[in-house]
């Protein structure tokens, strides 16, 4: 039976674990190595080519087998991925280690919200679901603020054995998710073969997105934003140190900016009643900001950038995600939300590249 308090404090702990990592400042990692940034953002491409593949699939899996288990299998990627990192002497395993990163993502994309969000509507609680989102966000920020916090200490390491470390805690992050408490989508409905409920829950999704173009709308406009800001707090972890920072002081750096995060998703349940256009106007506004701090060459405006960049970005999305859930059925749930981080490959495929050589002459 379903302990509502139990299942989200134990999403909260997978998120957690899922977001502490000694290797978060993966791109400062392989720079270390010796890999150029166009290596990286070629690197950064394939890993977003299988999110494209991938995504959809895993949310359609999501709502037809339950969504505990696509969150358990996200588990092993991670692990799998971790390990060829820990084994890789040349760029091609690198390469070979990023795709089951990015299935590592597409199996939990989605599938965390759906089960947080139904856990919720069982018990009547679905109102809560923004300051959940918020909450995770929070959580997501210090994790990765305390991972990249760590990228001295990673660097200090070596390569092998922070991706050994962060396997062992990918297992640990196993554990909790196998105690959660499994909620489907699609309960009763019975699957003739996989490969025709996957064309039916496609379908179904297109179908949903033709007649609510408002959310496709969201869905774009977010996962643009979103791409523009991820791409900058990427870079900026090789670009702060062309700009002359210090090993010692480049993860309170990468740190600080992450912190831009969680006062982004406080601010943003503060503004129940502002307008969705003006929310997105003004955090557009903040992450075009922290693009232009960036290229001042200055180490703390381009922290300030990050700062600002993490703030707006945090805000807009958790405002389009609860947003967008009270508008999906629960059926379609994971897949929706599958199709939004679709949405999000597909956008940073042509960006990454583009930002690598972006980055490296300006």
């Amino acid at each position: 039976m379903l302990n509502l308090k139990k299942q989200i404090r134990t999403l909260y702990i997978t998120g957690l674990l899922g977001s502490l990592s000694l290797t978060g400042a993966w791109v400062v990692i392989l720079a270390s190595r010796g890999f150029s940034l166009v290596q990286i953002g070629f690197a950064e491409t394939v890993f977003h080519f299988t999110s494209l593949i991938m995504e959809i699939p895993s949310g359609m899996l999501a709502d037809m087998y339950g969504r505990k288990k696509m969150l358990v299998l996200g588990n092993l990627m991670l692990v799998i991925g971790d390990l060829i990192m820990f084994f890789s002497r040349d760029y091609w395993m690198v390469l070979l280690s990023m795709p089951f990163h990015a299935m590592s993502y597409n199996f939990a994309s989605g599938s965390g919200e759906a089960l947080a969000y139904d856990s919720m509507k069982m018990e009547s609680a679905q109102e809560g679901y923004e300051k959940y989102t918020s909450n995770q966000f929070i959580i997501y920020r210090i994790g990765s603020g305390i991972s990249t916090l760590a990228a001295g200490l990673a660097l200090y390491l070596g390569y092998r054995k922070a991706y050994l470390i962060s396997a062992a805690m990918g297992c640990v992050t196993l554990c909790f998710t196998l105690t959660l408490f499994e909620i489907k989508g699609s309960e009763g409905r019975k699957h003739a073969s996989v490969f025709k409920e996957i064309i039916s829950y496609f379908t179904e999704s297109i179908r949903f997105l033709g007649k609510h173009t408002k959310a496709a709308a969201w869905m774009f406009l977010n996962s643009f934003v979103g791409a523009v800001d991820i791409l900058l707090l990427f870079f900026l972890q090789s670009k702060l140190k062309t700009a002359g920072i210090s090993n010692s002081l480049l993860g309170p750096a990468l740190f600080v900016m992450e912190l831009g995060g969680i006062v982004g998703a406080r601010l943003i349940l503060k503004a129940k009643k502002a307008r969705y256009g003006a929310v997105f106007a003004v955090c557009t506004a903040g992450v075009l900001a922290g693009v232009l701090l960036e290229h001042t060459g200055m180490v703390a405006l381009m922290v300030l950038g990050g700062f600002i960049s993490a703030m707006a970005d945090d805000a807009i999305e958790i405002r389009t995600e609860a947003k967008l859930q009270d508008m999906f059925p629960s059926e379609q749930r994971a897949t929706l939300v599958s199709l939004s981080s679709f949405t999000f490959s597909v956008i940073m495929i042509v960006l990454s590249p583009m930002a690598g050589y972006f980055f490296s002459i300006w």
